[in-house]
Parts: structure tokens; C-alpha cells; sequence
């Protein structure tokens, strides 16, 4: 048998090196780092000690301040006490980044404006989280303000050249989406009405820069607002403690966690009603302690003006809201809420083809039911309340005040807020008869109303110059009054609306038609 030859011996002694060294490799970076892994953590075992928290929970949120109590030491503590770490991570209000965090797992809970978790989770393609829990409801923190010289009036901003500085992506948005979906303003450009600006300081100081002589109007949220408030001239085309159930601001649980630990997330919103309850008398203070957490600094009036424009949902209001309470009050329902937001966001082209789940497909009742049936009331682990006999919830619903009856002059006084888009009221042929589309019409004019509960309602009917004018304005009044009374069949108080009668400057269909006007009291 021939002996091998050199060459062979040296490729063979190559290919041995090759095969120890890779051996040696695998050895070094994936055997050992494992095996010095197993052997510290058998370690920490021996000489550690066990965590006191169950479970670490990971919530994200910006610095917004109806948020302050998610980061406050009375639910930190509350929550420790149960063994639950509550970690609230600011992202700086990038809502696609949120929902993303909540789709990988990265967080298991995070809060949200509804219209941005509609809008991200459709940019998504899913929904990985679902809302448990309504925290709080804008309600005046957020103002679109104008000089009157420039913009009297919303209807003011009917124009092709007309435009709305705003933040994209916050609750002013939603403000002018909402103002421009409500208010008729067809000659508004559809593509062109928005200027994009960083942050509302940003819009302040476009604002008082502002030459007062083009149609702009400036969608900023306190304490800007008040500041834009004190230049002469500058007044409110529409502020957010007008309307209701638009900004709305939601707690969210990510939907394997909702399953895996329901436990938990209830825990975790029971805690979050009796920290809220237990501060709810001393919510300026806790802004401005929330302020100084991040740095700012707010004096008193400012964090009193941003405690007032907050409105923060205590747990009978959760329980109207999600339909658990006996007595829904006036609340609507968390689904109605998702309809008429997405009906806006649909209107003013922000989503292309509306909601593409079933909108009860966002929500998740159970805690707040279970937390109902069970009595539960967020102050009877307080010391203030121990050993007392609870009985009736001692919150309350905060239902909007019902708007005073107004004499001759005072209706007449009224300031014009802007003409409401409504369909054309289309009536039989020389009758005050409404025809059966029309009359769905007014239905859901009645229905919005309930959205706008600080605005009176004039309904004017209208007609063309020519003609026996007596008769012409008689029969627009009649016009007016039949739809008046329609919109009291469907629920709006009497007290709010009026109906009148006017010639019109025009001619042809647009002077033969019956116009919505909001007006309000002077300030």
C-alpha cells in the first residue's frame, strides 16, 4: 500500500486545523457564553432574592396632562403594593410608533385620542390592542382662534384660499376635521386647507405674526390659546368645550396580554379609578408636579387653565359609556363615539373608505362590566371612606347643562357661529310637506345637536326675490317651522332652536332651500 504524500499529509493537517478551530469557535461563542449564562443566573438564584412585582407591565403615553395620573406616585404605589410594576414610556405622542410597540409586544398597554388609534391601526393593518377604559375628554384645553378682522366667523372660511395651521396627528386636528365636517363649507379647498406646524407654540407664533389680512385660523391648545387671547382682535371660532365626544382619550391593552392577563389589566384599571377618584380635587396640583417631572415649570393660573379644559371620566361614566350603568344618562356609547369620529375622519379625507372592522370590534366591556356587577366604588380602600357604608356611587355623570330659554332680544343677539352641512330639505311643491329622505335628514341633524350642546339653533327659511313675496316668505316660514318641529319630535329641546324666515339676495335653488345656523350668546 502506497504511503501517503506530502501534499496529502499537509492538506490533510489543513483541514484538521480548520475542523478544531471551528469547534473551538462554536465552543467560544455559543457553548461557554450559554454555559457562564446558566451558571450566573444559578448563581443569582443562590445569593438573590425574589422580585416583588408579579408582573411588569409596560404603558405608552406622551406629557399630555389628562395623563398625569397614570404618572402618579398614588397609582405607582397603589399598584406596587398589589406587586405590579407600571412603567409609562413617553414616545412623544408618535402614535404609529405606539401601536407598533403594542403589535411586537414591546408595550403591553398604552392611551390614546380614539381618532388616532382608528387612524393608526388602519395605517397598520390591524388592531393588536383593544379599549378598556375611557380616561378623559378634552373640553376646552383645544381652541382653533382668528382675528376677526380676517375670519368673523367660521363662515368666514368658505373660501378656495381659506386655511387651518395646525399640529397633524393631535386633538387640534380633530378639532378642525370635526369643524370643517359639520359646518358648510364647500368652497374650502379639500387639499389645500391645512398648514402643517410643529407643536401649538409653533402655531402661537404664526398667530401673532399674522398679517390679519388673509383668511387663517390657528388650531392650538392651552396655554397658548389664552395667550393668543390677550392680542386685540384674536377671538374663538370654536373651542372643544363646544362639542362633545370627539376628543376622547382612551386606555388601551394589547389584546394577548388582555388574554393571558386579564387579571392583571383589570387590576390594573381598578387602580387607575380609585387614583383618579383619590385626586380628584387636587388635579392642578398634580399637573404641575407631572410638569416638573419632564422639566417644565407651570405656574399656578396655567396649570388651573389646563386642569379646566380636561375633563377626566370617573367610573360611572365608564359605566354609561360601555353600557354597564342601568341609567345611561346622556352619555353615548363608546360604539356611537367610534361612528361619528370615523364619520369624520371619512368626510375630511383622512380615511379612504371609513372603518374596515365592525366598530365594537375595538372595544373590550368585560372589565367594566364585571367592575359594575361587582359594586365596585374607586374610593372604598381610601382612609377617608374605610368602614363606611358606601350604598349609591357617590361620583356623578357630568352632563352638559341645559341651555336657558332666550327672549326676543337676546335671540337676537345671538353671535352666528356658522351654517351647519346639512342636505338640502327637499319639501312637497308649494307645501311645508318634508319628504320621508329629508325628514332622515333632520333626524340626523337631531342627532348631531347632541354633539354641539352649547350652541342655539336658528332655522331660517328662504326664499327668492319675485313674485307674490308675502306669500313666498309666509310659506318659507311655514317651511321652517314644520322642520323645527321635526327636530323637537327627534329630541332637541325647544328651548334651542327658533325658526324664521328671510329673502334671499339669490335666486334659483339655493334661495328655495331652509338654512342651519349655529349662534351663541355673546362672551
Amino acid at each position: 500500500m502506497a504511503g501517503r504524500t506530502p501534499r496529502g499529509i499537509l492538506i490533510a493537517v489543513v483541514l484538521w486545523i480548520l475542523i478544531l478551530g471551528g469547534i473551538a469557535s462554536v465552543l467560544r461563542f455559543f457553548v461557554m457564553p450559554e454555559f457562564r449564562a446558566k451558571k450566573r443566573d444559578a448563581l443569582a438564584l443562590q445569593t438573590g432574592s425574589g422580585s416583588q412585582y408579579r408582573h411588569h407591565v409596560r404603558l405608552a403615553a406622551d406629557r399630555f396632562s389628562g395623563y398625569c395620573i397614570l404618572r402618579s406616585s398614588a397609582l405607582q404605589n397603589r399598584l406596587q403594593s398589589a406587586g405590579i410594576k407600571l412603567s409609562v414610556e413617553d414616545d412623544g405622542a408618535d402614535y404609529m410608533a405606539r401601536i407598533k410597540a403594542l403589535q411586537k409586544g414591546d408595550v403591553q398597554m398604552a392611551v390614546f385620542p380614539i381618532n388616532s388609534f382608528i387612524q393608526s391601526g388602519i395605517a397598520l393593518g390591524e388592531f393588536p390592542a383593544s379599549m378598556v377604559y375611557i380616561i378623559d375628554e378634552t373640553v376646552g384645553a383645544d381652541a382653533i382662534v382668528a382675528y376677526k378682522d380676517a375670519v368673523p366667523s367660521i363662515d368666514a372660511l368658505n373660501r378656495s384660499d381659506a386655511r387651518i395651521m395646525l399640529t397633524p396627528d393631535s386633538p387640534s386636528e380633530l378639532l378642525a376635521r370635526v369643524m370643517i365636517a359639520s359646518f358648510n363649507l364647500p368652497e374650502l379647498s379639500s387639499d389645500k386647507w391645512m398648514v402643517k406646524a410643529d407643536g401649538s407654540t409653533e402655531v402661537y407664533k404664526k398667530f401673532r405674526g399674522d398679517s390679519r389680512r388673509n383668511p387663517v385660523a390657528y388650531a392650538m391648545w392651552e396655554p397658548d390659546v389664552s395667550k393668543a387671547l390677550k392680542h386685540e382682535g384674536a377671538a374663538v371660532l370654536l373651542d372643544s368645550s363646544k362639542l362633545k365626544g370627539f376628543i376622547v382619550d382612551v386606555l388601551v391593552v394589547e389584546r394577548q396580554f388582555l388574554i393571558d392577563h386579564y387579571d392583571v389589566a383589570k387590576e390594573i384599571v381598578e387602580a387607575y379609578a380609585r387614583s383618579a377618584y383619590e385626586k380628584r380635587g387636587t388635579m392642578p396640583e398634580l399637573i404641575a408636579s407631572d410638569a416638573r417631572l419632564s422639566g417644565d415649570k407651570l405656574s399656578d393660573d396655567d396649570a388651573r387653565q389646563l386642569a379646566g379644559g380636561i375633563h377626566w371620566k370617573n367610573t360611572l361614566e365608564n359605566y354609561a359609556h360601555f353600557g354597564a350603568a342601568a341609567n345611561a344618562h346622556s352619555l353615548e356609547s363608546v360604539e356611537d363615539i367610534i361612528l361619528k369620529i370615523t364619520d369624520v375622519l371619512t368626510k375630511t379625507g383622512a380615511l379612504k373608505n371609513g372603518l374596515p372592522v365592525a366598530p365594537n370590534a375595538l372595544y373590550f366591556d368585560r372589565i367594566v362590566r364585571e367592575m359594575q356587577a361587582a359594586g365596585f366604588h374607586p374610593g372604598r380602600d381610601l382612609n377617608v371612606l374605610s368602614g363606611v357604608d358606601l350604598g349609591e356611587n357617590d361620583e356623578s355623570v357630568g352632563e352638559t347643562l341645559e341651555l336657558k330659554s332666550l327672549s326676543e332680544s337676546e335671540w337676537n343677539a345671538l353671535l352666528p357661529v356658522g351654517e351647519l352641512r346639512v342636505a338640502p330639505i327637499s319639501f312637497g311643491r308649494g307645501t311645508a310637506r318634508i319628504n320621508v329622505q329629508s325628514r332622515h335628514d333632520l333626524k340626523r341633524l337631531a342627532g348631531t345637536m347632541k354633539s354641539w350642546p352649547q350652541y342655539y339653533l336658528t332655522v331660517t327659511g328662504r326664499v327668492g326675490p319675485g313674485g307674490d313675496e308675502t306669500a313666498a316668505l309666509l310659506l318659507a316660514r311655514q317651511r321652517a317651522d314644520e322642520a323645527v318641529r321635526v327636530l323637537v319630535e327627534e329630541g332637541v329641546p325647544s328651548e334651542r332652536i327658533r325658526a324664521l324666515s328671510e329673502m334671499a339676495m339669490e335666486k334659483g335653488a339655493a334661495a328655495q332651500s331652509v338654512a342651519f345656523v349655529f349662534g351663541q350668546l355673546p362672551y
